[in-house]
C-alpha cells in the first residue's frame, strides 16, 4: 500500500493526501473569507475560538469528485457562519426544536461546560436539543433550554420529530433476516430511535413485540430495526451488525457504529471495542443470548446466537433450507438412525419444519407428499421419546416403510437431553393431527419430571404438559382442571421469564385456550377462540419465512381433538394455518404408519 492509499488517521474515510487537500481548502476559505488562516488540524478547524469538525464535511466530499470540493467547503462554511446564535424567543425554539442523537464525544472538552443539560441515552450516544433553523442546525445550550423548560422542549420536540417524513422499506438482510430501512434528508432520523414503539407503529402498523428490537443508528439520516418475533433474531444480529459498520464509515453524519437492542424503553449497546486490536464484537447480555437460544430453538434452526467481529460475522448462519434440501436432510438422517441416534435433535427439527414448509404451497394438505411429510415428522417424534425414555437393547419404530431398530438413549442420570418439554408438545401434536391414539398414550406417559430435568422452561410448560397427559389418560375433570388453572396462573408475566411475552401470548398460550372451550364443550365459544387463535398467527409470523409460520400446528391439533368430539369446525374456512385434510382426516389409511 503506497502512501496515496493509506487512510488518513483523523480522517479515515479519506487518503492522506485527500485529507490533506481538504484542509488546504478549508483554511483557504477562512483566509479569503476573513483574511486570517486558522489552524486545520486533526479533524477540526478553529476560527475565533470555535472548533468545527470536518468529519461530516470530509464525508460529503468523498462522494463526489475532487473538482466539486471547493464548491462543497465553501456550502458547509457558508452556512455555519450565518447559523443561529441564540436570539430565538421561547415560542420559536419550541417550534423548531428537535430532540436529537449525538455521538458521546461531540463535544470539545472546552466547550462542554455550555451544555450540561446534554444526557446519556446508551453507551456511545448522548442526547441534546437541537434548533432547526432554516440555514443550518444548532445545538441549544444550557441557557436556551433553561430559558425555554426542558419538558417543553422535550414534548414539542417529540410532536415536530412525528411530523418529519420518513422513507420506509422492508428489505431482507444476506442471511434472510427481515431489517426495516428508516431514512430521509432530516438531521434527525436516527433520533426517531427514542420513540421507537412510535416509529414501529407508524411505518409497519403494528406494535413493537414484548422482545423489543435490534436498532442501528448509523448516520443522522438513516435507522434500521429487526423487530424480535422468531428465531431470525439470530440472523439480524449479523446483517445489523455489518449494516450499522458499513453506513457509519459512508456517512454523512455519522453516529454510531454500535448494534442496540431496544428493550422494555432503553437502548442497550451489544457491541463492544477492542481499542488495542482495532476490533468489535457483538456480545448480547444473557437476557437477550438466553431469548435468541429460545427463539432459534423453537424454529428449528438450532445452534446459538452469534458474535460479529470486525464487522463481520465469526459464525456463518445458513439461508432458511428449502423443501428440496429439507427432504434431503430428514431422508440422510432416517437413513442413519440405526447406527447414529445422536442427531435426533436436528432430524426430529428438519422433519416438523418439512411438514410446515410442505405447506407453503399445498395449504390444503391435499398432495400425498405432504401427508408423507407430516406422518414422518409423527414418526420421528414418537421415536425420539421412544427411545429417550429407554437405557438398554433396542427399541422398534416405524418411520416411513421400513420399522427400524433403534438404541436406547436414556442415560443413568436421566432422559437424553433432545427430548425436552418443547420437543414433546410438538410430538404430542403431530401424533393428534395423525389420529395416533396409541402413539399419545405413549407419549402421555412420558414422565413430566423427565422433561422438566431435560431442559429448564417456564413452569406453566410443565402444567400445560401435566394437563394434556391427564386428559388424554382419562383422569378426574376436577383434577384436570386444577392442572389447567396452574397452567394459567403459572404463564403471569411476572412469573414466566423465560419465553418471550409475544410468542406466549400469540403462540403458546392459544391451544390453552383452545383446550378449556373443549373441555366445556362451548362449541360456539371454540369456534371464536379458533378465529382468534389463527389471527395471532398471522400477527406473530408475519414477514417471517420460518417453515413454523406456514400451520399453526397447536391449534390444528386442538381443532382435530374438536372435530373427533363432533365440533362443528368449517373445515373450508381455516386455510391458510389450518389444512383442511389434515383437518378432516381424508388421509388417513393410505399407507401404513
Amino acid at each position: 500500500m503506497t502512501r496515496h492509499d493509506i487512510p488518513d488517521p483523523h480522517l479515515s474515510m479519506l487518503t492522506v493526501p485527500q485529507a490533506v487537500y481538504l484542509r488546504e481548502l478549508t483554511a483557504d476559505f477562512f483566509f479569503t473569507r476573513h483574511g486570517v488562516r486558522p489552524a486545520v488540524e486533526g479533524d477540526v478547524v478553529e476560527h475565533a475560538g470555535r472548533l468545527s469538525p470536518l468529519k461530516n464535511l470530509a464525508q460529503r466530499c468523498r462522494a463526489v469528485g475532487e473538482e466539486q470540493w471547493p464548491a462543497l467547503v465553501e456550502q458547509h462554511f457558508g452556512n455555519l457562519e450565518t447559523a443561529s446564535r441564540g436570539e430565538e424567543s421561547t415560542q420559536e425554539l419550541l417550534r423548531a426544536a428537535y430532540p436529537r442523537l449525538l455521538p458521546d464525544d461531540f463535544f470539545p472538552a472546552d466547550a462542554a461546560s455550555g451544555f450540561r443539560y446534554v444526557q446519556p441515552v446508551a453507551e456511545g450516544l448522548i442526547l441534546a436539543f437541537a434548533l432547526d433553523a432554516p440555514a443550518s442546525v444548532r445545538i441549544l445550550t444550557d441557557r436556551d433550554v433553561a430559558g425555554a423548560g426542558h419538558r417543553e422542549l422535550w414534548t414539542a420536540g417529540v410532536a415536530n420529530l412525528r411530523r418529519d417524513p420518513v422513507e420506509h422499506v422492508e428489505v431482507r438482510g444476506p442471511q434472510g433476516a427481515l431489517l426495516h430501512s428508516v431514512s430521509g434528508g432530516s438531521h434527525f432520523v436516527a433520533s426517531r430511535a427514542l420513540v421507537l414503539p412510535d416509529l414501529v407503529r407508524s411505518v409497519t402498523g403494528r406494535e413493537l413485540p414484548a422482545a423489543g428490537a435490534l436498532v442501528a443508528v448509523p448516520t443522522r439520516h438513516l435507522l434500521a430495526f429487526h423487530a424480535i418475533v422468531d428465531g431470525t433474531v439470530v440472523d439480524a444480529v449479523n446483517d445489523l451488525g455489518a449494516y450499522a459498520l458499513g453506513a457509519y464509515e459512508d456517512g454523512p453524519g455519522s453516529l454510531s457504529p454500535r448494534l442496540y437492542w431496544w428493550h422494555q424503553g432503553q437502548l442497550v449497546s451489544l457491541t463492544v471495542f477492542d481499542h488495542d486490536r482495532r476490533t468489535f464484537s457483538v456480545v448480547p447480555p444473557q437476557e437477550l443470548m438466553e431469548l435468541m437460544r429460545n427463539l432459534r430453538d423453537r424454529d428449528g434452526g438450532g445452534g446459538s446466537a452469534p458474535e460479529v467481529a470486525g464487522g463481520r460475522t465469526d459464525v456463518e448462519q445458513p439461508e432458511p433450507a428449502t423443501v428440496e434440501q429439507l427432504a434431503l436432510t430428514v431422508a440422510e438422517f432416517t437413513a442413519r438412525l440405526e447406527q447414529d441416534a445422536s442427531g435426533f435433535a436436528d432430524g426430529f427439527g428438519a422433519a416438523v419444519d418439512l411438514a410446515h414448509a410442505r405447506c407453503a404451497d399445498d395449504a390444503a394438505s391435499a398432495k400425498l407428499e405432504t401427508w408423507e411429510a407430516w406422518v414422518t415428522a409423527m414418526q420421528v417424534g414418537s421415536a425420539l421419546f421412544a427411545t429417550a425414555l429407554a437405557r438398554e437393547g433396542t427399541v422398534p419404530c416405524r418411520i416411513g416403510d421400513r420399522v427400524l431398530a433403534l438404541p436406547g438413549t436414556a442415560t443413568a442420570t436421566g432422559i437424553a437431553p433432545y427430548a425436552h418439554a418443547r420437543a414433546w408438545l410438538d410430538a404430542f401434536w403431530l401424533a393428534v393431527v395423525c389420529r395416533e391414539q396409541e402413539r399419545i398414550t405413549t407419549l402421555c406417559r412420558v414422565p413430566v419430571e423427565n422433561l422438566r430435568s431435560a431442559d429448564p422452561v417456564d413452569d406453566y410448560v410443565l402444567h400445560w404438559i401435566d394437563t394434556l397427559q391427564s386428559y388424554w389418560l382419562g383422569r378426574p375433570m376436577d383434577d384436570i382442571v386444577q392442572k389447567l388453572v396452574a397452567t394459567m396462573n403459572t404463564s403471569g408475566r411476572d412469573v414466566a421469564t423465560r419465553t418471550p411475552r409475544d410468542f406466549l401470548d400469540l403462540i403458546d398460550y392459544q391451544p390453552v385456550a383452545l383446550f378449556h372451550r373443549l373441555v366445556t364443550k362451548d362449541h360456539a365459544a371454540f369456534a371464536e377462540a379458533l378465529t382468534e387463535a389463527l389471527a395471532h398467527h398471522d400477527t406473530y409470523w408475519n414477514g417471517s419465512r420460518a417453515p413454523r409460520g406456514r400451520v399453526a400446528l397447536g391449534p390444528l391439533a386442538m381443532a382435530c381433538l374438536a372435530y373427533e368430539m363432533g365440533f362443528p369446525v368449517d373445515v373450508d374456512k381455516t386455510l391458510p394455518y389450518l389444512p383442511k385434510y389434515l383437518l378432516n382426516r381424508e388421509w388417513l389409511g393410505e399407507f401404513t404408519t
